[in-house]
């Protein structure tokens, strides 16, 4: 169980520096996939099956959903097609399907093992997991909110724009397409004709 806890455990970290350091988004979402998984694992081996599952239903399932669809929203046109090709690629899967296949395996270990065979640390219920969050960690779980409410205002702030900020950049769009429509191509601030009349 020890070699489980630490294959795991490795796997989250390489998972989450590959998500890091990939440019695409969804090769990003692939391993934070794989890493969420991974530190599901990591807290099953720990004997927290509670939070194992959670962290699969909260994180691995209802988060990646909202990145997905966060993602498909910004969708603008074929150009964003070609794109999302791109990204589909099959050579994208073959890091990720990897790790998972050794997740998986793990996960059989485990399963497998009998009970009583040492090295399996007893489990911890839901109700243990809420005495100690919010018991002695009180004061880390009060922070973990904060942390949580300052990137709300954050996006917030972030996707906010004023009334008349958005009717001037809409004006700005319209203005330039009317002058690429007539010829101007100084107003529209294009160097060369495009293929319309």
């Amino acid at each position: 169980m020890v070699l489980t806890f630490y294959v795991a455990a490795a796997i989250a970290v390489i998972c989450t520096a590959l998500m890091i350091t990939r440019l695409k988004g969804v090769h990003a979402l692939l391993y934070l996939v794989v890493s969420f998984l991974a530190l599901a694992t990591v807290f099953y081996t720990l004997g927290a099956p509670y939070v194992a599952v959670l962290e699969v239903i909260v994180y691995a399932g209802a988060i990646m959903v909202l990145f997905v669809f966060v993602m498909m929203m910004l969708n603008i046109g074929d150009r964003a097609i070609q794109i999302e090709r791109a990204w589909l690629d099959p050579k994208a899967w073959i890091g990720p399907g990897i790790l998972a296949a050794i997740l998986l395996a793990e996960l059989a270990y485990i399963l497998v093992a009998p009970a009583g065979s040492p090295g399996i640390v007893p489990e911890v219920g839901p109700k243990e997991v809420g005495i100690a969050l919010f018991g002695p960690y009180l004061f880390g779980v009060e922070l973990v909110s904060m942390l949580l409410l300052a990137g709300i205002v954050g996006a917030y702030h972030l996707g906010w724009n004023a009334p008349g900020e958005v009717e001037s950049l809409y004006a700005m769009e319209s203005s330039r397409q009317r002058a690429v429509v007539s010829g101007d191509f100084v107003r529209a601030g294009v160097d060369r004709p495009t293929d319309t009349p």
